[in-house]
């Protein structure tokens, strides 16, 4: 796998001033920012950067929070990891590109998009997040007891695991110790989970924003995405002026990682008409 990158940025939020940004380059010409998807990291893109290295320098980054990025341990926000991916911009010194973003990394793209739409000649929303739906109030709840900072969960997974075994259940158990690891160990995912449940707290999606956006856009999703519904997509592509609109046959929320071929021939396609 290829190295990461790591680049120093300055930040100015709290308290945060040079922290380290990881990213992955491969390929040459017109570079292409891709963004990873919630509790993702660079290299989830990497089949894809295989794919389009002949006609894009690839950069895939860690976002805030995120692989080997910075982890403060702070609350986030939207409006921070757009200020983190700015930084990271100027220290590439790109001036024009194009952004592509899968999911939590799809909303990112879209506020970065709507902040700073002349660096971005165009944006790519795989699957994104970011239209509020109150429906996701509760959704996560019972993930809460697993962020609880006592080592008492721990004890109790382990106690609980020759149980599992026997009634079938050790895999379900496994993966609730790995969810528990990975969450409290990605500072970012911790806190949208812990601070964003209710429905008052999305204050920063971007469904009443997006109508501004004259960047050139396309959107894409799957017809089984059990993640992001599709009608999220679908007020992205009916508010965003001229968006093209793709929708994927037989394809679920892990765009980036099943269907790389889907979305490469795509973004060829639609790029070749937006040079």
């Amino acid at each position: 796998m290829l190295q990461k990158q790591i680049l120093q940025i300055q930040l100015d939020f709290d308290g945060l001033t040079t922290v380290p940004a990881a990213h992955i380059e491969v390929g040459q010409g017109t570079p292409l920012l891709m963004l990873h998807g919630f509790m993702g990291e660079a290299s989830c893109w990497l089949p894809l950067s295989d794919r389009l290295k002949s006609n894009f320098r690839c950069i895939s980054i860690d976002l805030l929070g995120f692989g080997e990025s910075a982890r403060p341990m702070i609350r986030y926000d939207i409006a921070k990891e757009v200020a983190f991916l700015r930084q990271v911009v100027e220290a590439l010194q790109l001036d024009s590109f194009y952004l592509l973003g899968h999911s939590f990394g799809g909303w990112v793209s879209a506020a970065y998009a709507l902040q700073y739409p002349d660096s971005v000649k165009g944006l790519i929303l795989a699957a994104a997040a970011g239209i509020r739906d109150d429906s996701f109030a509760g959704r996560y709840d019972h993930l809460r007891p697993i962020l609880w900072e006592t080592p008492m969960i721990d004890w109790a997974l382990d106690l609980i695991k020759p149980i599992a075994k026997s009634i079938g259940q050790e895999k379900t158990i496994e993966q609730i110790a790995w969810m528990r690891h990975e969450l409290n160990t990605q500072p970012a995912a911790r806190s949208f989970l812990v601070d964003r449940l209710r429905p008052e707290d999305a204050i920063d999606t971007v469904e009443k924003e997006i109508h501004r956006l004259r960047v050139p856009t396309l959107v894409i999703t799957g017809d089984r995405d059990e993640t992001i519904p599709l009608w999220h997509s679908e007020a992205y592509a009916t508010e965003i002026p001229n968006a093209e609109f793709v929708i994927l046959p037989d394809a679920d929320h892990s765009l980036p990682q099943k269907f790389t071929v889907e979305l490469a021939t795509h973004i060829l396609d639609w790029c070749s008409t937006h040079a």
